[in-house]
């Protein structure tokens, strides 16, 4: 089952030392949840993954009850909007309240599921992988953060080995999905301050960071190492001008 806080970042647990948003992938064994131990940051689509999955996922969804396809008209005001006011967190919300509520719970997890199951296997960029694998091999504190939603970003984090995950929440109404976004959305500056709490939450500043647009560049500069992949040419430049690396993952 998903675990409604899941994505949050919070304050150490007195009792533990571990986050209670922690997906603990190694049962708390070796040296997954030792503070003061490297963190690496991955963020999630167009990084690890070949493009978009909140997108593809509900389209995966609304396939199950045809009738909602026609629900997708309903957010060309958004769209709209978005052209001007550039609010992707706003587009985001609009496409959900849009076209999911209703939704039960169980059924979203159960397509999720398939769904992260299928793009891990298909969808992803093979060096991504290979790099959070050597990074699990070395027993660093593995963080996906992505601004996509926590309906089923939370599913990548586990069938990836994270130990947390953090990503924009949802609102739910009586086990089936409402569509409101119930935290900011994780992009930008609210990436800066959900890396800053977790390096400050782990007292450790061995620090590494992945992502792929300009919007990334804010954390990605205050990481000891961050790296921007597959980015744009505008991303490249303004990585270029902060002095972080770039690559192409393939």
């Amino acid at each position: 089952m998903f675990s409604p806080g899941i994505t949050n970042v919070g304050s150490l647990d007195p009792q533990d030392g571990r986050s209670p948003c922690a997906i603990v992938a190694n049962h708390g064994e070796a040296l997954g949840n030792i503070p003061g131990m490297p963190i690496a940051f991955f963020d999630l689509d167009g990084t690890i993954t070949h493009r978009d999955t909140l997108f593809p996922l509900v389209l995966r969804l609304l396939s199950r009850r045809p009738s909602r396809l026609l629900r997708l008209l309903r957010v060309v005001p958004a769209v709209v909007r978005f052209v001007f006011d550039r609010d992707r967190g706003a587009l985001k919300q609009s496409l959900l309240r849009a076209t999911m509520p209703g939704i039960p719970r169980d059924e979203i997890e159960l397509v999720s599921r398939q769904f992260v199951t299928d793009t891990i296997a298909q969808r992803c960029f093979a060096d991504a992988l290979a790099t959070l694998r050597r990074h699990r091999e070395q027993g660093h504190y593995l963080v996906l953060m992505s601004a996509s939603v926590d309906f089923y970003v939370p599913e990548f984090g586990r069938q990836l080995g994270f130990d947390q995950v953090i990503s924009t929440g949802v609102a739910w109404k009586n086990e089936e999905i409402e569509g409101t976004l119930t935290t900011a959305n994780r992009r930008g500056e609210e990436k800066v301050r959900c890396f800053e709490e977790v390096v400050a939450a782990r007292n450790d500043t061995h620090t590494f960071a992945y992502g792929n647009s300009d919007s990334d560049l804010p954390h990605l500069k205050l990481a000891r190492f961050g790296l921007l992949v597959n980015g744009g040419p505008a991303a490249r430049r303004a990585a270029a001008s902060l002095g972080v690396p770039t690559s192409e993952w393939t």
